[in-house]
């Protein structure tokens, strides 16, 4: 069922996830790199039930909405944690979900929820090259799709390809016999990318053809809900680790917060930030309650929230003066994520673009 405009009452953050927030930022400041990555997953899974938040209880969830998993991702921006909740719980879980096909979601929705399946998309974030065809046992997919979110790692691919009958996506369990997988070398290492190629993988269709399209534009929203939830945390760590340096930093016998050209900066940074907080909040509010905006509220969300962290994470290099520079100095992390996520989902541009297109406002002029 789609909603007509977003819940008020999901706004507001609850007691309960207000606890949530607590343990998790406990949790992840422990090992806030996520040297330890298998093990960090784990705990997200076991202690706290992280992957089931969003799961319906029936297939092994825990049956919540997006606005707790906005926590989960505020908190993992934060630290730029590098576990792959983006692909496995949001990207695949929604494709999955929305799919309408029950049998798969019985199938891999308890592994996701329990923390023991990770799962990613291919080809949908970026065009790829991939055929479906029937072979004596069922279906094979063979091409390539490069550029595949944690697809090294994944146990379980969804692949958008080109049947006889239109474009489905299809779940593929990747085996060294047929899928090869190799790592690519990006500008953030903690969103780890992948060359996939399939030689006639087996795999199972999870979309109809007239169903796929549908399904793809929600998960993209959901995405780019989920990436903007990850951009306010990081923004805030930005703020808050430029203010502490701000203040105990001196020049000229007196706080380098002091000057007024350094409040002009941190007075537009923290506009920047609230306004991307409040434009998050509503898209993950929208995706919460299903509500018929989303797509107008994911791409609001996009611009805001990409805007305020690539700000952010300027200020939080060039504040920190010659350190924020330096490779051992966690300023580079935030920028390098700040950069490579503006065109995960499209550039700021493209939204702006789509955004005129929902609005009716293509073709005006004045």
């Amino acid at each position: 069922m789609v909603r007509v405009g977003a819940d008020p009452a999901l706004l507001v953050e609850t007691e309960e996830q207000g606890q949530l927030r607590a343990v998790l930022r406990d949790l992840l400041g422990e090992d806030p790199r996520g040297d330890d990555d298998q093990r960090l997953w784990q705990r997200l899974a076991g202690e706290i039930g992280v992957h089931g938040l969003v799961v319906p209880e029936k297939y092994g969830g825990s049956g919540y909405t997006f606005a707790e998993l906005a926590v989960v991702l505020q908190e993992m921006g934060r630290v730029v944690c590098p576990a792959p909740l983006l692909t496995t719980v949001v990207l695949a879980g929604y494709a999955l979900l929305d799919s309408g096909d029950q049998r798969a979601c019985e199938r891999w929705l308890p592994g996701i929820a329990s923390g023991g399946l990770t799962a990613t998309v291919a080809g949908i974030l970026h065009p790829a090259d991939v055929t479906a065809e029937r072979g004596p046992d069922g279906w094979v997919l063979r091409g390539e799709a490069d550029f595949v979110p944690d697809g090294e790692g994944s146990g379980l691919l969804l692949v958008m390809a080109r049947a006889p009958d239109g474009e489905r996506v299809f779940a593929c369990e990747p085996d060294d016999a047929t899928c090869e997988r190799t790592a690519r070398r990006v500008l953030d290492p903690t969103r780890r990318q992948a060359l996939v190629r399939l030689r006639g993988a087996p795999a199972e269709p999870v979309t109809e053809p007239g169903r796929t399209s549908e399904v793809i534009d929600g998960v993209l929203d959901a995405g780019r809900v989920a990436v903007a939830a990850e951009h306010v945390g990081g923004s805030a760590h930005a703020l808050d680790a430029v203010l502490t340096h701000v203040t105990q930093r001196t020049q000229f016998g007196r706080a380098i917060g002091s000057f007024q050209a350094v409040k002009h900066r941190l007075a537009d940074l923290l506009v920047e930030v609230e306004g991307a907080r409040s434009a998050s909040a509503y898209a993950s509010a929208c995706l919460a309650g299903r509500a018929a905006e989303l797509p107008v509220a994911a791409s609001a969300a996009a611009v805001a929230c990409t805007g305020a962290y690539r700000l952010a994470t300027t200020e939080y290099v060039q504040l920190h003066g010659g350190i924020g520079f330096t490779w051992e100095h966690s300023a580079h992390r935030y920028l390098r994520r700040a950069r490579a996520d503006e065109a995960l989902f499209g550039t700021a541009d493209d939204h702006r673009l789509r955004l005129a297109g929902l609005l009716g406002l293509t073709g005006r002029t004045g």
